[in-house]
């Protein structure tokens, strides 16, 4: 049945986006470690800078047409690609915009900043150029192909950006921020070509064309200029206020620390959020993505058409098939959303005290020394959210219908007030600088997730599909044992004051040992659960 290759292909796809970012992020991680030696904490908050520059450009040109083609069947693949074209149309009048408008900041005095923002501004239009062919991939459920080309695309803005620090400083020359401007233009032009020219092939055979074709209108599907269909571009049109606000939720930290901090508040919370935001990237992103290309399909009242097809499915689902995946979807939603949880037991009970002792080891004294370990620290309480929210937001995005999207806004800018007034009570009036931002987002992740799971209950009970937040938590034995490993590693020196002996490598053996001991407990007593997911996942 469709149901079950659509479940197949995106656990297939998600696991190897994961086993291929890993790989990937190995490679940049020992390179980035090498080139933190070579940078200051101002110098990388100008860069958080310009990245969010890049990041905005592209969000706001791209991801309300992405959801918008996720979601919807209407004229399928082809359509999808129609739709894909407005992203680059708009990207030059959004960059230019964004551009403008950090100028008019009083943005800092660093060598090569303009050059830099003038080519972060055409790095933009390169990547949008891929959109077409992203839109090809998602659509066929190719996972691989855009696993590589993020792979690939990685790497290689890691090995430029290095490469041109390394050479400036052999030199004696200060590129400023010329180096981070080449990389990121190395992973546009990269990612770019490798979409391109894999789905090109892909389109070929299966009959449709990367470039716009004109459809054929009709009264249910009727098309803009014969290109845009109306049904998608109005269901854009109506994300584009929330995806805006949901921006401003997760890019509001920047925006934020970039207001009220100092430059080197702003690369001490650069650096914890990279190395915080790693996991996040390596294996909770894939696993969004494809789990909202999946709810999408399965939530679907009607039947989506399969991968490589160009024309949308026909007709209603018949009742039993309906049922049946909306009941796949809960079960998949509620067993990804409890495996968070238990993995969360562990990083809130050792992630504080490992964070610190891993980022001397591979960053050295001076950023360890500079404050930046007791903001990683706080931010691995801040990791489990970012996973917790990203796949439940990512449902509500695959199914909430254009009323319940409305209303989602109408929150997200509540919740966009509660994160500022908490991040003005964490840095101006505690003074907490970085620390603060970090508990401002975590502060920011609880209201979101609460709304997520609130919507997701009453979409399942709507439909007479079982859903019950109380069974996605772990089991009580798992939070005792947890509670026990942190207030064991904060006596560890009066536990296993032996270790004390031996400096930093007495520390990793004591949080190591606490750390195992931990897992394996909580393994244990989740075996039951952990052990009907992977029967079900080899299934």
């Amino acid at each position: 049945m469709s149901t079950d290759v659509d479940i197949s292909t995106s656990a297939k796809g998600a696991t190897y986006m994961v086993l291929l970012t890993v790989g990937s992020r190995a490679i940049t991680f020992t390179l980035n470690q090498i080139l933190l030696r070579f940078l200051s904490p101002q110098l990388l908050g100008v860069a958080v800078q310009l990245e969010l520059y890049i990041i905005s450009t592209l969000y706001f040109s791209r991801e309300s047409l992405r959801i918008a083609t996720q979601r919807r069947a209407d004229g399928g693949i082809q359509a999808a690609i129609n739709l894909s074209y407005l992203a680059i149309l708009a990207g030059l009048p959004v960059g230019a915009l964004l551009a403008q408008m950090y100028l008019t900041t009083n943005y800092p005095d660093v060598p090569y900043l303009m050059t830099a923002l003038r080519l972060n501004q055409f790095t933009a239009m390169v990547e949008l150029i891929s959109e077409p062919g992203f839109v090809a991939m998602q659509q066929n459920m190719l996972y691989k192909i855009r696993a590589a080309a993020e792979a690939t695309a990685v790497v290689t803005k890691t090995f430029v950006t290095a490469g041109l620090v390394f050479y400036g400083f052999s030199r004696g020359q200060n590129l400023g921020m010329l180096p981070f401007a080449v990389g990121e233009l190395a992973y546009s032009f990269t990612l770019t070509v490798v979409y391109l020219w894999n789905t090109s092939s892909v389109a070929r055979v299966k009959g449709f064309t990367l470039l716009p074709r004109p459809m054929t209108s009709s009264p249910q599907n009727p098309y803009i200029f014969s290109v845009f269909s109306q049904p998608l571009l109005f269901l854009a049109a109506s994300l584009y206020l929330q995806t805006g606000i949901k921006w401003l939720l997760t890019e509001g930290d920047k925006l934020l620390i970039s207001a009220f901090a100092t430059l080197e508040d702003q690369g001490m919370y650069a650096l914890s959020a990279n190395y915080g935001g790693l996991i996040a990237r390596m294996l909770f992103r894939p696993i969004e993505d494809s789990s909202r290309n999946l709810f999408a399909k399965l939530c679907a009242p009607s039947a989506p058409p399969s991968p490589g097809k160009t024309t949308a499915g026909v007709g209603e689902r018949p009742p039993a098939s309906f049922s049946r995946s909306l009941h796949e979807a809960s079960t998949i939603l509620n067993d990804i959303l409890r495996i968070y949880n238990i993995a969360s037991l562990i990083a809130f009970a050792i992630g504080p005290t490992a964070a610190p002792l891993l980022l001397q080891l591979v960053a050295g004294g001076r950023w360890a020394n500079s404050g930046a370990s007791a903001v990683l620290a706080t931010y691995c309480y801040c990791i489990p959210l970012l996973a917790i929210n990203g796949v439940s937001e990512a449902f509500v995005a695959a199914t909430a219908t254009t009323e319940e999207l409305r209303a989602q806004s109408l929150w997200m800018t509540v919740f966009s007030a509660g994160f500022a007034v908490s991040a003005y009570i964490f840095l101006r009036v505690l003074d907490l600088g970085a620390q603060g931002l970090v508990w401002a987002n975590c502060v920011n992740m609880a209201l979101r997730i609460v709304f997520n799971l609130r919507f997701a209950s009453g979409f399942f009970r709507s439909k007479g599909v079982s859903f019950r937040v109380v069974e996605m938590l772990p089991n009580v034995y798992a939070v005792g044992a947890a509670a026990v490993a942190m207030s064991v590693l904060t006596r560890w020196q009066v536990i296993m004051p032996f270790l004390g002996e031996y400096g930093l490598i007495g520390e990793f053996i004591s949080v190591g040992a606490v750390g195992a001991a931990l897992a394996m407990f909580v393994v244990f007593a989740e075996r039951s659960f952990l052990l009907d997911c992977c029967r079900r996942f080899r299934s």
